[in-house]
């Protein structure tokens, strides 16, 4: 979804290494460097990706595809299911988003001290562009001043704060319960590799088979219960946006 608006695309090694060619001078892979491993061992590295993103995505604007799903939603009951982290349905002005794998935008203590979730508000990390890593002073908690970090579920992640997530996935799985015989999903630029949001949006049309899955490399839909359009994200929207 975040293609369009211009964000990198960090399927597969190659297209990681053409959004940040440094670390293919490391030889990091996106799952290594989004692994919270490296705040404990090498903080710097771990803010420098991060740092970066949060920036990144506080300067993106969100595309028109955003616009035609907030009109359709306007106009019929909606949530938003996401396992992006990057609050670009915020932004376009979506109040009902349910974030799979948390935010970016809010922080938690990496000691695990018992200060609760946070935004980032106000938080700016300095990154070299060359080496991508992060100059002190790096983001710290507010309670015990020790480091924090993102409040986002990495790849190997046991120390993830769930938290702020969990009662706006709770109270999805509960609007979907009592709108599932009537229930229409579209789902979009959802891959694979992690198929948190695939497994989702089948479930959730389960009982209708009214699944739209718009996704340029794996539009394939399961016992043909939905209609798969291999195209980008905004064009799609639009086009679908002419035909209602």
């Amino acid at each position: 979804m975040g293609v369009d608006s211009g964000l990198p695309d960090f399927r597969g090694t190659e297209g990681f290494w053409r959004a940040y060619p440094p670390y293919e001078a490391l030889g990091l892979r996106f799952e290594e460097i989004a692994d919270p491993v490296h705040f404990a061992d090498d903080p710097a590295l771990a803010w420098g990706f991060y740092g970066h993103r949060l920036a990144l995505y506080r300067a993106t604007v969100p595309h028109e595809g955003f616009a035609v799903l907030r009109r359709w939603a306007e106009q019929r009951p909606t949530r938003v299911f996401t396992s992006n982290v990057d609050g670009q349905f915020q932004k376009a002005g979506f109040d009902e988003v349910a974030e799979v794998h948390g935010s970016i935008h809010h922080l938690q203590c990496l000691r695990g001290c018992d200060q609760p979730v946070w935004p980032a508000d106000g938080v700016e990390v300095d990154v070299d562009p060359v080496s991508m890593r992060a100059r002190e002073p790096l983001p710290a908690c507010p309670a015990c001043g020790g480091l924090a970090r993102p409040n986002i579920l990495m790849f190997g992640d046991r120390s993830w704060d769930p938290a702020r997530s969990g009662p706006t996935l709770k109270d999805l799985h509960e609007w979907i319960r009592a709108h599932r015989r009537g229930l229409a999903v579209v789902e979009i630029g959802a891959g694979t590799a992690v198929p948190t949001v695939r497994r989702e949006a089948e479930l959730a049309s389960a009982a209708t088979g009214a699944l739209v899955r718009i996704n340029v490399r794996e539009p394939q839909v399961r016992h043909g219960r939905g209609v798969g359009i291999p195209a980008p994200a905004a064009a799609t929207l639009r086009a679908l946006d002419a035909l209602l």
